[in-house]
């Protein structure tokens, strides 16, 4: 318990100056230095993760800073010290969502809404130290990431055609970094998720980056990684031959029957007739 009050306490006052100062060293080391990017290892403990300031949100320093381990967010480059991670295998479904695919009470999509599941997605805070709404330069850059074929969007639609859910991340080689997800309705997102947890598995992912520690990402089977040992998974992940262009659900695949433990599931049977209760955005 020592070691716990020790440790969630603030910093004491003569930490907090040697923080700034070097902080303050970090801004001169990088500010100046466009597309430069700093070394995740060395990322500050308070505040927690802070790695250096990020003034280049063009799409090449994007994609190799996210491959480096570190992300943007209000204007700073971050690595937590831990991070949380979803393998395939290790995804959650709730008896919850599982009965929302086995009704299909939704119809997921992606890449089809881009623009509208990041403005959802914009409204919504991510918990923990370093986040913040995204801002418009943020949303501009995944804009641009979404066009390079390397951003993607999950839609979940419910029966009106209405867009009640989604996610978005970024897909670096046969690694995904989920930015965030809303929900309209309930377990909405988590479906999204989840099928799109299936694809990933189906096409080879290693892993799926959460950043930091939330409450759903946990109930979604995401768990704590260390940094050193994110970055070595990261390192032969991100450089694996990856799905660049716009993606699309692959009508192959059924998430109603898949069990992430036993690998191959989640097939859709051949040849099988509609169920009375799928439909389509067109129905």
């Amino acid at each position: 318990m020592s070691q716990v009050s020790r440790r969630s306490s603030s910093p004491g006052p003569s930490k907090v100056p040697a923080a700034l100062a070097t902080l303050a060293r970090l801004y001169a080391e990088w500010s100046a230095k466009p597309g430069a990017l700093p070394d995740p290892e060395q990322a500050l403990s308070h505040p927690e993760g802070h790695a250096g300031p990020c003034a280049d949100m063009r799409v090449p320093t994007l994609l190799a800073a996210y491959t480096k381990g570190l992300y943007p967010d209000a204007q700073t480059w971050w690595a937590p010290a831990e991070r949380m991670v979803s393998f395939p295998e290790n995804v959650y479904v709730s008896k919850a969502v599982w009965r929302q695919l086995q009704m299909r009470a939704f119809a997921v999509t992606f890449d089809e809404d881009f623009a509208g599941v990041i403005r959802a997605c914009a409204q919504t805070r991510r918990e923990g130290p370093g986040s913040a709404p995204v801002d418009s330069e943020l949303t501009e850059s995944f804009m641009a990431l979404n066009e390079a074929g390397h951003a993607h969007s999950v839609e979940v639609w419910d029966r009106s055609g209405r867009l009640a859910g989604g996610l978005y991340g970024l897909a670096i080689g046969r690694a995904f970094f989920t930015e965030k997800m809303f929900s309209r309705a309930r377990d909405a997102a988590n479906v999204g998720f989840v099928t799109l947890s299936c694809h990933l598995q189906h096409w080879g992912f290693a892993l799926n980056d959460g950043k930091r520690m939330s409450g759903q990402l946990s109930q979604l089977g995401f768990m704590l990684v260390p940094r050193f040992a994110f970055n070595g998974l990261l390192s032969k992940a991100a450089h694996e031959p990856g799905r660049d262009g716009k993606w699309s659900v692959d009508d192959t695949l059924d998430a109603a029957r898949w069990n992430p433990k036993v690998p191959g599931t989640g097939r859709a049977t051949p040849g099988a007739p509609p169920r009375p209760d799928d439909f389509t955005l067109s129905s």
